[in-house]
């Protein structure tokens, strides 16, 4: 089920900001969650990126023959917290509106959101931007337990490795 949840995540670009570390650690929640399931979430990224960084699972999607660029774990990724992260969910994209766009055919509720430039696709269960840090989701995962974390997971750790750095470019 990861596999196809990755199909549809994708991460925004920007640059580290020295101001994001500044301000108060946490979550400006938006969501049907208790902020103490976003620090459970946030905590399965911090330690699945100590464990290892995979660098471009979007783009071995699309290739299954491009290499894995997977490194070692992050120890840093233990103490990176979150920094005022903006968590909210959007109403999904109707399949009408995904089927003329992309041709594309999916049931409602599609599970994808517009996800706007720089954005690597046009449509995304998830996406993030950092220089003001947020994390959207398309609203019909929040009842998909499982797959709402590990959706939410995939997209705290793009907060963290961008945090940290890395070139999130297929991620």
């Amino acid at each position: 089920m990861i596999a196809a949840t990755l199909t549809t995540l994708a991460a925004c670009g920007g640059t580290p900001q020295d101001s994001r570390s500044a301000l108060p650690v946490g979550f400006v929640n938006h969501t049907i969650h208790s902020d103490a399931q976003l620090r459970s979430i946030w905590a399965k990224a911090q330690k699945n990126l100590a464990q290892q960084v995979d660098l471009n699972p979007l783009q071995r999607q699309n290739n299954p023959a491009i290499a894995a660029k997977i490194k070692p774990g992050d120890p840093r990724a233990l103490t990176e917290m979150p920094h005022q992260l903006v968590v909210d969910n959007e109403v999904d994209v109707s399949s009408e509106t995904l089927f003329i766009a992309t041709g594309v055919q999916r049931p409602d509720p599609t599970g994808l959101i517009a996800c706007a430039p720089p954005c690597n696709v046009k449509y995304a269960a998830a996406y993030s931007r950092y220089q003001e840090p947020v994390t959207k989701y398309a609203e019909s995962w929040d009842d998909e337990g499982d797959n709402f974390e590990l959706i939410l997971q995939y997209e705290f750790e793009n907060q963290i490795l961008f945090a940290l750095e890395y070139d999130l470019k297929w991620r």
